[in-house]
Parts: structure tokens; C-alpha cells; sequence
């Protein structure tokens, strides 16, 4: 483990993701110091004299939305929805899909094929259409989205899971424990999951920009996060109607997501080159 994060340090696009991730991080820490104005605030003087957004200037830097309040106040505030939900998603898919992959790998028989058919026809459904619908039956709320997200994207992992302790449970190492009497406690954690921790790792760093697109989806069609509470979805979602009027509306929020889901993909990649040696090189 050593060995790769010192890989990692030495991979200067990964730690530029990691750069890009800790500034966010930090501005949505600390959004009641920086943000210029409270997110919900609205100004007369945000409108013009037709009511229409104002575009960047030296009072809002960048520009109000369409009931006046400070832009660049909602999305220091929104990267706190955002992250929100993609930690929280992400690391309750990643926690499921990890403990059905491994149990349905070890244990195999009647319940790992049972386990892995249900993951086989969660697959089969379009994860945006199944997101919909979860979110229309429940009342959309933080929580609730995010478990939402959890529930159609810990397939993935489980699926990769499964084959990677499939692969570990048939090692000659592992007849050799069960030979000495090991039990399957010890044999699993001690000799199976540290195995996987590698690949678990990568793929939670990589999920987080799923769930941060994923919910801006939801967000934007007006199922997601409720206004008035910000989220970099909604704010597209409320703002969409002057996308020709006032274009900052529509691609500032948009670029913060880019940025945001860029970010941990490199950081992502960094870390699959640095931990797998079958990357290294390519």
C-alpha cells in the first residue's frame, strides 16, 4: 500500500484531481464564511428594471439568478448538497454491493446464485429510469435522493466483487486454510477482503462522480433536491428558461459539476494505475 500511494503522489493528473476535490471540499466547509450572501436572500437590486437576472458584476460576481439571489452564494452552498449526496450514496452502494459480491462469492451455491440473479435483473433496468421512479414514489428529500442513487448503483460493485472473490476462493492459499482448520471468518477477512480493498477503493472513488452526476439528473428534472434548498441540478433546473437570456445561469453551475465529476474520475484513475501493477505502464 506503501508502494502505491507513493505511485499516486508521483501521478501529477491524480493529484491535480485531488487539488480540484479539496478546494470544493473546503468551500463547501466553510460556505457560511465564504459565501458573500446567505444562499436564499433575495435583492431587489438583483433584477433588473424587467425583472430579469442581472449578469456578473462588482455587488454579485457571478451574476443573479431568476428571483435575485447571489449566484455565487447558492453554488458555494450547493457543493455541500452535491457532496453530500455523492458520499452518502456512494458509500452506502459500495457497502452493499461489497457485502453481497463477497457473500455471494464465498459462500456461492443456492444463495449466491440467488444473490447475484437479483443483481443480473437490477442491471437489466436503465439506472435513470429506475432512479425516477424511486424518486417519484418516495418524497423527494437529501436522504431519501440519496438512498435513491445507493439503490440503483451498488450493481456495479457487486458484480465486481463477485468475480474478484470467486478468483480469491480458489486459490491454493485458501484450500490450504481450510486444510488447517481455518474458519471462514478468519479465512475471509484475513486472506479475502484485504485482497479486494485495492479494487473496493478505486471503485468508491469512481462512484462519487456517478452519484454527483446522477443526482444533478434527478435535480434538474425537478425530482431531486426540493428548492429552496440549493443543489447544482436544481439550479440549472430553475434557471433553464433564460438559458438564452442568461447563459451564466445555465453553464456556471453546469461547469462546477464537470469539474467536480472530473475531479474524482482523475483521482480514480490515479489510484487504479497506483494500486493494480496490471495498470502500471499503460
Amino acid at each position: 500500500m506503501a508502494g502505491g500511494l507513493k505511485r499516486f503522489a508521483a501521478n501529477r493528473i491524480a493529484l491535480f484531481g485531488l487539488v480540484l476535490i479539496a478546494v470544493i471540499v473546503g468551500a463547501a466547509l466553510f460556505a457560511p464564511w465564504l459565501a458573500p450572501y446567505p444562499p436564499n436572500e433575495q435583492f431587489f437590486e438583483g433584477l433588473t428594471l424587467e425583472g430579469a437576472p442581472l449578469p456578473p458584476n462588482a455587488e454579485f460576481w457571478l451574476g443573479t439568478d431568476q428571483l435575485g439571489r447571489d449566484l455565487l452564494s447558492r453554488l458555494i452552498y450547493g457543493a455541500r448538497t452535491s457532496l453530500v449526496v455523492g458520499v452518502l450514496a456512494n458509500g452506502v452502494a459500495v457497502l452493499l454491493g461489497t457485502v453481497l459480491g463477497v457473500t455471494a462469492g464465498y459462500v456461492r451455491g443456492v444463495v449466491g446464485s440467488v444473490i447475484m440473479r437479483f443483481t443480473d435483473l437490477m442491471m437489466a433496468f436503465p439506472a435513470l429510469l429506475l432512479a425516477i421512479a424511486l424518486a417519484a414514489i418516495f418524497q423527494p428529500s437529501l436522504l431519501i435522493v440519496a438512498l435513491v442513487i445507493a439503490m440503483v448503483n451498488w450493481v456495479q460493485i457487486a458484480r465486481v466483487v463477485y468475480t474478484e472473490t470467486t478468483a480469491l476462493a480458489e486459490r491454493d492459499y485458501i484450500e490450504a486454510c481450510r486444510a488447517l482448520g481455518a474458519n471462514w471468518p478468519r479465512i475471509l477477512f484475513r486472506h479475502i477482503v484485504p485482497h479486494l480493498v485495492p479494487t473496493v477503493l478505486v471503485y468508491a472513488t469512481l462512484g462519487i462522480a456517478t452519484t454527483v452526476l446522477l443526482e444533478a439528473t434527478l435535480s434538474f428534472l425537478g425530482i431531486g433536491v426540493r428548492p429552496p434548498e440549493p443543489s447544482w441540478g436544481n439550479i440549472i433546473y430553475e434557471n433553464q428558461t433564460y438559458f438564452a437570456t442568461a447563459p451564466w445561469l445555465v453553464f456556471i453551475p453546469g461547469a462546477a459539476i464537470l469539474l467536480l465529476a472530473l475531479a474524482f474520475n482523475l483521482v480514480g484513475d490515479g489510484l487504479r494505475d497506483a494500486l493494480d501493477p496490471t495498470q502500471r505502464g499503460r
